[in-house]
């Protein structure tokens, strides 16, 4: 493998300026290593080969001139296959969308053409987006590149294997209930999920509206800072889209220390079910932080005990709600039959995998005349005073951090019973919950050398300071494996 695949975005962007490398040079070596590796990984479902040379072209033709659209123009990129490309197919991970191609660019896509970055191609995911392993995509399981037995986590485990194998320096996700934060953890690399609202949903193929939000994942802070800048912003087009302060300047404030700063540890996350190699690494970076000159206090949240729960009957309920449009008859799969009950009944029933119609099912349960109090208004009772609490938290603390997942990357096959696997995200849907800021950066390895990943959590739309606190462990950690 060539080497400069292992740089960062802000590297290659470097590079580019000096005319050190061109962008078709660039986007051709990447093309190259994705076609020699995937057929082991897997991490795309689409290559846009033919389209990438062209834009590349494009790009060293802008340089030549002298106006380039941004000083990311020329880099390649990934994309899940849940946000909206225009005359690229999005599939969803599904065979309900395996052959849908959208008639517009998500904002977020629309944002990186703007500032000429190359798509290479849509990410391989859990089928829309339910999952932790990328196991139900409809197509075929990812693989982790750092273990091919083990899965990359989920639903974006594509974006995060194509960082982790260096086919992509950077690739963009969504996160529901940790659906970044997670496969970043078990590839080992940067996954950041910014406040709720504070990138546009606009293109993004809903699973959960009130708890999506795009994210991303890199190999560096510098790099996740530099993506927020590139797509952060107000959208008309996205209702639920606020206007956050002026954040152009924010790649290169987050150099700044912890010194002075007071970080949380959630108790809740340190119970039984932390596997104690995940547990040690974590407290590990903690006493890195408060060397570094953090404030370290133990934070006790009760409600965190019962977040998963809270979060599995809201997110389902709005699932069976936003897949209820997939039914045969506007896009997207069609199975013919004698009359249109039978039409929308079997094309559902082919359509969707089992862990689709599974919380389709048990949203559709929960939203029932006889159960919506009992369940869902009494879940988004508890949501309200989730964020009451965290208020009053963050009063007397600036970030918060827990471990990312509780066990490092399992091998195929190995939570067969879907509760099993929903444990994976405990650690990360409750920032899903509360709309607030969080990132997973890699830690340490297990005694199988697989990467452990830890999670911060910020104050809503003060990425700032939980960039600058990711930023500081990162070097801390790099200083100590260079040592």
């Amino acid at each position: 493998m060539d080497k400069i695949l292992t740089n960062t975005a802000t590297e290659l962007s470097k590079k580019l300026e000096s005319g050190e490398i061109t962008s078709v040079q660039l986007v051709a070596k990447y093309l190259e290593h994705i076609e020699e590796i995937e057929p082991t990984i897997k991490a795309f479902i689409t290559i846009t080969k033919e389209q990438a040379l062209r834009d590349a072209q494009a790009s060293d033709q802008r340089r030549k001139e002298g106006k380039p659209l941004s000083k990311w123009d020329g880099i390649p990129i990934a994309l899940k296959d849940n946000l909206s490309t225009k005359g690229v197919k999005t599939t969803c991970g599904s065979l309900m969308l395996e052959n849908y191609i959208p008639p517009y660019d998500a904002t977020v896509v629309e944002r990186l053409k703007n500032n000429g970055l190359i798509i290479l191609g849509k990410t391989n995911m859990d089928e829309f987006a339910m999952g932790s392993s990328t196991e139900s995509s409809a197509f075929y399981p990812t693989r982790n590149p750092k273990n091919i037995s083990k899965v990359p986590g989920g639903s974006s485990g594509g974006s995060a294997a194509c960082v982790a194998a260096y086919e992509v320096p950077w690739a963009l996700g969504t996160d529901t209930g940790g659906s970044v934060r997670g496969p970043a953890s078990f590839c080992g690399v940067i996954g950041l999920k910014p406040t709720y609202g504070s990138v546009s949903r606009y293109g993004v193929v809903s699973y959960a509206s009130s708890l999506d939000q795009v994210g991303w994942f890199t190999r560096s802070v510098g790099d996740a800072a530099a993506l927020f800048q590139l797509i952060s912003g107000y959208d008309p087009k996205d209702s639920t889209s606020v206007k956050v302060e002026d954040i152009s300047s924010l790649e290169s404030s987050v150099t700044g220390g912890v010194e002075g700063l007071t970080i949380g540890v959630i108790k809740e996350c340190f119970g039984e079910e932390l596997n104690p190699q995940v547990c040690r690494s974590v407290r590990a970076s903690v006493e890195k932080l408060k060397e570094a000159g953090a404030n370290i206090v133990e934070i006790s949240l009760p409600f965190a005990d019962i977040a998963i729960e809270t979060y599995y009957i809201i997110s389902t309920a709005e699932a069976s709600s936003n897949l209820a449009r997939f039914d045969g008859v506007r896009y997207g799969l069609r199975v013919p039959a004698e009359d249109v009950v039978s039409m929308f009944t079997k094309t559902r029933s082919q359509g969707f995998g089992e862990e689709v119609k599974r919380r389709i099912i048990l949203g559709t349960h929960v939203l029932s005349a006889g159960n919506y109090d009992k369940y869902y208004r009494k879940a988004q009772k508890i949501r309200t005073a989730m964020k009451k609490e965290f208020t009053k938290v963050f009063e007397q603390v600036d970030l918060l951090i827990t471990p990312t997942t509780p066990t490092t990357a399992f091998g195929f096959g190995e939570k067969q019973d879907p509760l099993h696997m929903y444990i994976t995200d405990i650690y990360t849907v409750i920032v899903n919950l509360i709309g607030a800021p969080a990132i997973s950066l890699p830690c340490g390895l297990d005694k199988e050398s697989m990467p452990i990943g830890l999670q911060i959590i910020g104050k809503h739309f003060d990425e700032k300071t939980l960039l600058q606190a990711a930023h500081t462990l990162e070097n801390l950690l790099d200083q100590e494996v260079e040592m």
